[in-house]
């Protein structure tokens, strides 16, 4: 059995301000770890989160970094820069010149006769924290690959934005494995990507069970308590419709709503914090939000048009006008993300439910189970919905356990 290495230990360092002054993987790598990388083929996994404290790309300092052969790029969803939508072309890094593979394209993959040209993998993109982020989806691709073709894969750790503490939703089922569903695991799963590597690797969910050889530098810095906004690292929208950390926070709960008819906000300036469609009757839906025990939230009415404002990416309800209502966190620490979405895709459907519509095979890869669907369709309430997956969670985080490298 192949372990997982921890090659740095997070410190607890807190600048001024109480800021912490958090140094991700990448910024360890360049700044003290460079040496380990020097007289090899590197391939890079990247995107446009992958900067290092003082704003440069990763890719870029590599590039020009003496010693170090930077061969190949291999961009996610997206693209290396951020400047995709849609499936993502093989092609060239005008920044540097160097060869980019697509892992959002006809494969999710680094193709094997790249790999074989490589000596070292590195893996360096901002998550978000929600299982149906396809960042760490690729993270399982590219482990599978990289374990195939022999080679050694370093995962350069960075924060999760929501903190390392959540873990909240229906553990996914096997049957709905997908690109938004990789592993079985929660929703909210309160891991970095570092610690997902060795859960990846230890609990045998690559393909075929296979085994990575895979490190992780760990962060100096990050303890699991910390939001993003309270590490000292600039925000980089990690896809076009999460612009904030606030988005981030409300995301897990909010993006159910891609699984049915009414918007969630995306083509307005507040994706995911505003749901809705011309037919919501927001007096009945607020006052529904308003009788469940929910704590860290508040809701308001709110009027908005979504507009197309990305090439390719139509939103729905697309230049009209939609009635709903407006998320506004209030206490984050007590906020639960997870159990708010439920009880909005509740208090939706129950206020109007002949206009409400699932778009069901999408709300159950979100969900990774039918369950969530099929409970509110049979009319319970979403405390009970959600009090169902108290033993999933249970037995997740006895997993989750092993793998954690932070306080």
């Amino acid at each position: 059995m192949i372990r997982t290495l921890v090659l740095l230990f997070a410190l607890s360092v807190i600048g001024t301000g109480g800021v912490a002054q958090v140094l991700t993987g990448a910024d360890l790598l360049v700044s003290e770890r460079l040496g380990e990388i020097e007289g090899k083929r590197v391939g890079l996994v990247c995107n446009h989160t992958s900067r290092l404290r003082d704003g440069r790309h990763l890719a870029d300092v590599l590039h020009g970094s003496p010693g170090v052969s930077l061969v190949a790029l291999f961009g996610p969803e997206h693209g290396i820069r951020g400047d995709q939508e849609g499936s993502v072309a093989d092609g060239v890094d005008l920044a540097t010149g160097i060869r980019v593979y697509s892992l959002y394209g006809s494969s999710y993959a680094p193709p094997a006769n790249v790999l074989d040209s490589i000596d070292i993998l590195l893996f360096d993109i901002q998550d978000v924290g929600a299982r149906f982020y396809t960042y760490i989806s690729t993270l399982g691709h590219v482990m599978t690959a990289a374990a195939r073709a022999g080679v050694p894969l370093v995962v350069l750790d960075r924060p999760n934005p929501i903190r390392g503490i959540s873990v909240e939703g229906p553990v996914r089922l096997d049957s709905l494995s997908s690109f938004v569903g990789y592993a079985p695991i929660p929703v909210t799963h309160g891991m970095t990507v570092g610690e997902l590597a060795g859960l990846y690797n230890g609990e045998g969910y690559l393909q075929d069970r296979v085994r990575a050889r895979v490190s992780v530098i760990a962060m100096r810095g990050w303890t699991r308590s910390l939001w993003f906004d309270e590490t000292g690292l600039q925000w980089v929208n990690p896809s076009p419709n999460m612009p904030s950390v606030a988005t981030a926070t409300v995301y897990p709960g909010s993006c159910f709503f891609e699984g049915t008819n009414l918007s969630e906000g995306r083509g307005t300036d507040r994706p995911f914090e505003v749901i809705g469609a011309p037919w919501v009757d927001t007096t009945k839906v607020l006052a529904r939000l308003r009788s469940l025990p929910l704590e860290g939230i508040a809701f308001a009415g709110e009027r908005f048009v979504p507009r197309q404002n990305q090439p390719g990416a139509v939103p729905k309800q697309n230049g009209v006008e939609c009635r709903g209502i407006r998320l506004t966190v209030t206490e984050r620490n007590r906020y639960r993300p997870v159990e708010t979405g439920v009880a909005m895709l509740w208090a939706f459907r129950a206020s109007h439910p002949r206009e409400f519509q699932w778009r069901t095979a999408s709300i159950d890869r979100l969900a990774g189970t039918p369950a969530l669907r099929e409970q509110l369709e049979a009319g319970r309430d979403p405390g009970d919905i959600v009090a169902a997956w108290a033993d999933q969670i249970d037995r997740f985080r006895a997993i989750r356990l092993k793998y954690l490298l932070y306080e």
